[in-house]
C-alpha cells in the first residue's frame, strides 16, 4: 500500500509540470495563431489602402508581410504580452477613399485613430462590431451620413469632429454612454435634444460646437469639466438652476448661439472655472458682479452681446485674468477707466464699441504686461497716442478702422516685441517712420488705406521676419527700395519662439484678425472664408503664428507642392516709379505680389520665376519690353494680371503651361504680337482677357480669329509721375458692385459648400473652372454696358 501511494506521488510529481508545460505551449501556439490572424487582417488593410492611395502613401507603406512581428510596425500596437493587435493609428497618413470594411476581424482592437485624412463616404456597419473599442478618432475627414455606433458600448473617448455626419444624436446615445468620458462631435450636422446626455454618467468633456442643435440648453452640463455648445441655434435664457453648488466646470463655451436675458449670478458656483465664453449672443443687463468671486478665471469673453456699460469693480479681484474680450457691445463714449486697473491683463479686445475718446484717461497705456490690444472699429480721432510706445510687452497692436490722423509716431519703433501692427483704414499722413525698421519680430505690417506719402523707407528691409506687408492705397512715391527684398527672409526665430508658447490664439477675436491680416480677396487665402468658425479661426491663427503652413505652395520653379507659410507684398494704388529690382527673386516666402495701379516702368525681371507665386498683379503700370517666358515656370500661379501696360514683342507660349491659372488678363497692351495657343489653359479664357491688343491672334472659338483694334484703348500715361493713381469710373464701379451683390448673394451657399469640398479634397481645379466661367459671364455683360455707354 505504501509502495502504491509512493508511486502515485512520483507520477503526480512528473505529470503536473508536464501538464503545465503543455498548457503553456498550447497557449503560445494559440497566441501566435491569433497574432498571425491579426497580421493577415492588417495586411489586407494595407492592400485596401494602397488600392485607394496610389501616391503619397503614409506609414502603412512600411508594413511588410515578411516581418515576423507586426507589433514592430509603425502605427500598430499590441497587448502587453505581444499576443494580439490592440491598436491602429493611421492619423495624418494622407489616406483617401472609403472606410476599410473589416476592422471587426481584429477582435481585440481597443484603439483606432484615422484622424486628419480625407476619408469619405459613410461609416460602415463593420465598425459597429468592434465591441472592445475604447478609443475611436475619426476627426478631420469628409465622412458623412447618419451614424450608428450603438455596438461600441466600451468607448471611453470618441472624436468625430470636422466631418459631415448628420442626424439625431439619439441614434447612438445613450447606448454608448455607459463608459464615455470624452465626446467631441463638433463641426458636423448633428441635431436633437441635448438631454440625451443625461445618461452619460461618466462624461467629463463634451464638445457639440458648430452643429445644428436648437431649443433649450441641457441643464445637466455643470457636472462636466468642459462643455462647448458654441455656434449652434440654442435659444431662451440660461436657467440659474444649471449652476448648482457642486458645479465642476472649468471651461464653459456657449458662444455663437441665441441666448438672451441676463447671465445668472449663480454662475459663480463654478469655483474652478478657467474659461467662460459667452461671446456672440443676445445677453443683456449688467455683467454679473458675482463673476469676481471666480478667482481661477483666466479668460472671460463677453463680446458681441448687449451688456450695459458699467464694468463691475469686482472683476478686479480676478488676479489670474489674462484675456478680456468685450468687443461689439456698443458701449460708446469714453473708454471706461476701470480697464487701466487690470494690471495683469495680457489681452484686451474692445473692438467695435463706438468709443470716441478716453484712450489715455483710461490708463490702458500703462498696462505694461499687455501683449495684445485691439481697439479697431471705433471712432477714435486725432493723433495716434505716443504713450502706447510704453507698452513694451505688446506683440499685437490693432488700431485699424478708426479716424486717427497725423503722423505715425517715431516711438512705435521702440515696440521691439511687436509681431503685428495694424494701422490701416485711418487718415494717417506723412511718411512711414524709418524707426519701424527696428521691429525685428514683426510678421504683419498693415498701413493700407491711409494718406501716407514720401518713399518707402529702406530700413523696412531690416524686418527679415516680415512676411505680410500691406501698404496699398496710399500716396507713396519713389522707387522700389532694394532693401525691401529682404523682408520675410528669415521668420524662423519668431516662429520658433511662438512654438514654445502654449497657445497663441485668444478666442473668437481672431476670426476678425484672420480676415483682416490675410488678403482673403486673393488665393491662396481666399478659401479661408469657407472654413472660418470660431474653432477653425483659433486653429488657423495658432498654426500661422507658429509657422505651420496650411496652403500648398510650389517652390520657385518647381511643381512640388508643399504646405509652407506664404506671405504677400501689397503696394497697389500708390505712385511708385522706376524698375522692380531683379533681387525680388530672393523673396522666397512671398506668394502674392500686387503692384497694380502704380507707375513702375522698365522690363519685368525674369527672376520672378524663382518665387512661389499664386498671385501676380502688375496691372495699370508702365512696364515695357517682352513678357518674360519664365513666368510659365511658376507652376502654382492662379491669378495673373498684366493688363494696361506697354508690353511688346511676341506673346510667350510658355504661359500655356500654367495649368492652375483661373484668372488671366493681358488686355490693353497694344504692341503685343503673336498667337494665343488653341490648347492649354490660356484657351479657356474669354476675349475679355485680351481686349485692346489688335496684333494678337486668338483661336477662332474665342474671338473669330482676330480682335479688331478698339478706339476705346486708354491713352498712354503722361510723362512723369502723376499727382495720384489712375482715376476710376465711379459709374463702372457702381455697375460692378450691383453685379457683385446680386451674383454673390445668389451663389453664396453653393460656393461655400463646393469650396469647402475642394479644399478638403485638395482638388480645386474643377471648381475653379465653374467659378471662372461665372466670372467671365459677368465680365462680358458688364463690358458690353461700358462699351455701349462710351460709344
Amino acid at each position: 500500500m505504501l509502495l502504491k501511494d509512493k508511486a502515485k506521488s512520483q507520477c503526480s510529481t512528473v505529470l503536473i509540470p508536464l501538464f503545465l508545460i503543455l498548457i503553456t505551449a498550447f497557449a503560445a501556439v494559440s497566441g501566435n495563431s491569433s497574432l498571425d490572424i491579426d497580421k493577415e487582417v492588417v495586411m489586407n488593410l494595407k492592400s485596401f489602402l494602397e488600392t485607394h492611395n496610389r501616391v503619397n502613401r503614409g506609414r502603412f507603406a512600411e508594413w511588410n508581410r515578411r516581418s515576423s512581428n507586426p507589433c514592430d510596425w509603425h502605427g500598430v500596437f499590441c497587448s502587453n504580452d505581444g499576443a494580439r493587435i490592440t491598436g491602429i493609428d493611421l492619423s495624418d497618413s494622407m489616406i483617401s477613399g472609403g472606410m476599410f470594411n473589416n476592422f471587426s476581424a481584429l477582435t481585440e482592437l481597443q484603439h483606432l485613430d484615422l484622424s486628419s485624412n480625407t476619408l469619405n463616404g459613410a461609416v460602415l456597419d463593420d465598425l459597429n462590431r468592434c465591441h472592445n473599442l475604447v478609443y475611436l478618432n475619426l476627426s478631420h475627414n469628409i465622412l458623412e451620413g447618419e451614424l450608428n455606433l450603438t455596438g461600441l458600448n466600451s468607448l471611453e473617448k470618441l472624436d468625430l469632429s470636422t466631418n459631415r455626419f448628420r442626424g439625431e444624436v439619439k441614434f447612438s446615445l445613450p447606448a454608448i454612454c455607459r463608459r464615455l468620458v470624452v465626446a467631441n462631435l463638433s463641426m458636423n450636422d448633428f441635431w436633437g435634444q441635448l438631454d440625451y446626455f443625461d445618461g452619460c454618467s461618466n462624461l467629463q468633456y463634451l464638445d457639440l460646437s458648430s452643429n445644428n442643435f436648437s431649443g433649450s440648453i441641457w441643464t445637466g452640463f455643470a457636472r462636466l469639466i468642459e462643455f462647448s455648445l458654441s455656434e449652434n441655434y440654442v435659444t431662451e435664457s440660461v436657467p440659474a438652476s444649471c449652476f448648482k453648488e457642486n458645479c465642476s466646470l472649468q471651461v464653459l463655451d456657449l458662444s455663437g448661439n441665441k441666448f438672451h436675458g441676463e447671465v445668472p449670478g449663480e454662475i459663480s458656483n463654478c469655483k474652478n472655472m478657467i474659461t467662460l465664453n459667452l461671446w456672440g449672443n443676445n445677453f443683456t443687463g449688467p455683467i454679473p458682479s458675482e463673476l469676481g468671486s471666480i478667482t481661477t478665471l483666466e479668460s472671460l469673453l463677453l463680446g458681441n452681446n448687449r451688456f450695459s456699460r458699467v464694468i463691475p469693480e469686482s472683476l478686479l479681484n480676478l488676479k489670474n485674468l489674462a484675456l478680456l474680450d468685450l468687443r461689439n457691445n456698443s458701449f460708446g463714449g469714453k473708454v471706461q477707466e476701470i480697464f487701466g486697473k487690470f494690471t495683469r491683463l495680457k489681452s484686451l479686445a474692445l473692438r467695435g464699441n463706438s468709443y470716441t475718446d478716453g484712450l489715455l484717461s483710461s490708463g490702458i497705456h500703462e498696462l505694461t504686461n499687455m501683449s495684445r490690444l485691439d481697439l479697431s472699429y471705433n471712432d477714435f480721432s486725432g493723433a495716434l497716442p505716443v504713450e502706447i510706445a510704453r507698452m513694451l510687452g505688446l506683440k499685437f497692436l490693432i488700431l485699424a478702422h478708426n479716424q486717427f490722423t497725423g503722423d505715425i509716431p517715431f516711438e512705435y519703433g521702440d515696440l521691439s516685441n511687436l509681431q503685428a501692427l495694424d494701422l490701416s483704414f485711418n487718415g494717417l499722413s506723412g511718411s512711414i517712420p524709418p524707426s519701424l525698421g527696428n521691429l525685428r519680430s514683426l510678421l504683419f505690417l498693415m498701413l493700407a488705406n491711409n494718406s501716407l506719402t514720401s518713399e518707402i523707407p529702406h530700413e523696412l528691409g531690416n524686418c527679415t521676419s516680415l512676411l505680410w506687408l500691406n501698404l496699398a492705397n496710399n500716396q507713396l512715391s519713389g522707387k522700389f527700395p532694394l532693401e525691401l527684398t529682404n523682408i520675410g527672409r528669415n521668420p524662423t526665430p519668431i516662429f520658433e519662439s511662438n512654438r514654445r508658447s502654449k497657445q497663441m490664439n485668444v478666442g473668437p477675436t481672431e476670426c476678425s484678425a484672420v480676415k483682416r491680416l490675410l488678403t482673403i480677396d486673393y488665393p491662396p487665402f481666399d478659401f479661408l472664408y469657407t472654413i472660418l468658425t470660431m474653432k477653425t479661426c483659433s486653429s488657423i491663427w495658432d498654426r500661422l503664428l507658429k509657422g505651420y503652413g496650411f496652403f500648398q505652395i510650389c517652390s520657385g520653379g518647381s511643381s512640388v507642392r508643399e504646405y509652407v507659410v506664404s506671405g504677400y507684398l501689397q503696394l497697389r494704388g500708390n505712385q511708385l516709379t522706376g524698375e522692380v529690382p531683379s533681387d525680388i527673386g530672393k523673396m522666397q516666402h512671398v506668394s502674392v505680389l500686387d503692384f497694380g495701379s502704380n507707375w513702375f516702368n522698365g522690363e519685368l525681371p525674369i527672376e520672378m520665376e524663382k518665387l512661389p507665386l499664386v498671385v501676380l498683379n502688375i496691372s495699370r503700370n508702365r512696364f515695357s519690353g517682352r513678357i518674360p517666358s519664365e513666368i510659365g515656370s511658376i507652376t502654382c500661379l492662379q491669378n495673373l494680371d498684366l493688363s494696361l501696360n506697354n508690353f511688346s514683342g511676341i506673346f510667350p507660349k510658355e504661359l500655356s503651361r500654367l495649368t492652375d491659372l483661373n484668372r488671366f488678363n493681358i488686355s490693353f497692351n497694344p504692341l503685343i504680337d503673336g498667337t494665343i495657343p488653341a490648347a492649354g489653359q490660356l484657351a479657356t479664357f474669354g476675349k475679355e482677357s485680351f481686349l485692346g491688343n489688335p496684333l494678337l491672334q486668338l483661336p477662332d472659338f474665342i474671338s473669330g480669329n482676330q480682335l479688331p483694334p478698339l478706339p476705346l484703348s486708354p491713352p498712354p500715361p503722361p510723362p512723369g509721375p502723376p499727382p495720384g493713381p489712375p482715376p476710376t469710373d465711379s459709374r463702372d464701379e457702381s455697375e460692378l458692385w450691383k453685379a457683385l451683390v446680386t451674383g454673390y448673394g445668389c451663389g453664396m451657399a453653393f460656393g461655400i459648400a463646393i469650396l469647402y469640398f475642394s479644399f478638403r479634397k485638395r482638388e480645386p481645379k474643377w471648381f475653379v473652372t465653374i467659378v471662372d466661367g461665372i466670372h467671365q459671364w459677368k465680365a462680358k455683360r458688364l463690358l458690353k454696358r461700358k462699351l455701349a455707354r462710351r460709344e
